[in-house]
């Protein structure tokens, strides 16, 4: 169990408690799903940033293919959203957004 709860990126004294509620029986379940949940609301709000981090990084490398293909950034750099192939306008859209979307 410790190892499951390691991997899911919890912190120690998390895992400490955890275990303390698991000694004590099931009169802790919903002490125990708490936290799993408070973990698990942090992992998606993770994997969220990791989405904004992939979508500027997706976004950048087509910036730079299209620069290659031109042989300078003119074009590219004025770009529009709009003008925007529709996936690379997403990752654009979400990659500069202020907070990342779930």
């Amino acid at each position: 169990m410790i190892e499951c709860l390691k991997k899911t990126g919890m912190e120690i004294r998390n895992i400490r408690q955890f275990m303390q509620w698991c000694a004590q029986g099931s009169a802790t379940y919903a002490q125990r799903k708490a936290l799993l949940e408070q973990q698990r609301a942090e992992a998606d709000a993770e994997l969220a940033r990791m989405r904004q981090v992939l979508d500027m990084l997706t976004y950048k490398c087509w910036y730079y293919d299209q620069a290659i293909q031109d042989g300078n950034e003119d074009r590219v750099k004025n770009l529009t959203p709009e003008s925007m192939p529709e996936e690379i306008r997403r990752a654009y859209q979400n990659g500069h957004a202020e907070e990342p979307k779930k």
